[in-house]
């Protein structure tokens, strides 16, 4: 490895290790049985370092061996740059052998409430040398330009192309539900453009344009625009003001499961359903990605196949 210096000056790294350990076993001869390098070949690049510095770092003679006063402190940087080489490699094994570090991911704030957050610190468990930094967020994270390490998001088909590399980690299969107190009163839509005679609320921002996408058996699509009185990015928000009235809600199915069984909300529409939507991960590049970060998405696509086996 090659070391600029001033004025367009360069040195081989080898040489300074060469150097630091002529020095360090007080001799050519004991650093050449040390290394398994010929005494000549060790002399000749010693013999090359101070003449590309223009100085002598030791005193040669057949009978003594001394270092110069401007070679002890040239030795000092040497052997501190080999301690620091030395630790630099103890930390990329530390690193291969058990997953420690940082990492700086960003996550939905639903899907971090609704499973996500049990995720991570069963995970932190397991590897205590982890930290985690968390972006609690459901705006669009900037993966490259914020340095995240990696980005949990939920879309519906088709996904985005990008210079990201993407995994999947599951599908979420989206329901359109209201409380039976709302049916009461409005009375149950007969067909998908009824739906939108009904209040309504949105898990979007207010400036967003609000059109349910319906499918009827995976093939005809249908449109419905309509007008939530109620937006919200908070999935749990809407979940609570669906059950008592408010409105009709899409949600995720796995969100509603209990609420069906026991009546409190009522599924809408039989045999028109949401587009699905994917959950999935995005970061930067497989390549010289951390043990980490590569353990987190290993785990999180292992219990996102446990989930879609139940």
């Amino acid at each position: 490895m090659t070391l600029w210096g001033d004025k367009g000056m360069t040195y081989d790294l080898n040489d300074l290790f060469y150097f630091a350990k002529v020095v360090e076993h007080r001799g050519f001869a004991a650093a050449g049985r040390a290394l398994n390098v010929p005494k000549s070949k060790l002399s000749r690049r010693v013999r090359k370092l101070e003449d590309e510095l223009g100085m002598n770092l030791l005193i040669r003679s057949s009978r003594a061996f001394t270092i110069t006063d401007v070679g002890e402190r040239f030795y000092e940087h040497c052997r501190a740059m080999l301690i620091e080489a030395e630790t630099a490699m103890e930390t990329a094994a530390l690193f291969q052998s058990e997953p420690c570090g940082t990492i700086k991911l960003s996550c939905p704030i639903g899907l971090l409430n609704f499973h996500v957050g049990e995720m991570l610190a069963d995970f932190m468990q397991m590897y205590p040398q982890v930290t985690i930094h968390l972006d609690a967020t459901n705006r669009r994270v900037d993966v490259l330009g914020e340095g995240f390490d990696l980005a949990l998001r939920v879309r519906p088909f088709p996904l985005e192309d990008s210079d990201l590399v993407l995994k999947v980690l599951s599908s979420r299969e989206q329901c359109l539900v209201a409380a039976p107190r709302l049916l009461a009163h409005y009375g149950m839509p007969n067909g998908p453009r009824e739906i939108a005679n009904l209040p309504s609320l949105a898990r979007s921002n207010p400036n967003e344009s609000h059109v349910w996408i319906l499918n009827k058996e995976g093939h005809e699509e249908l449109r419905v625009p309509f007008t939530p009185r109620y937006t919200t990015t908070d999935m749990l928000a809407l979940k609570q003001a669906a059950l008592k009235g408010v409105g009709v809600v899409q949600l995720p199915s796995l969100m509603l499961l209990d609420d069906l069984e026991r009546g409190d909300l009522v599924s809408l529409l039989d045999g028109w359903c949401p587009r699905t939507e994917v959950i999935h991960v995005v970061f930067p590049s497989r390549r010289g990605m951390l043990p980490s970060v590569r353990a987190l998405i290993d785990f999180l696509a292992a219990r996102y196949e446990d989930i879609n086996e139940i």
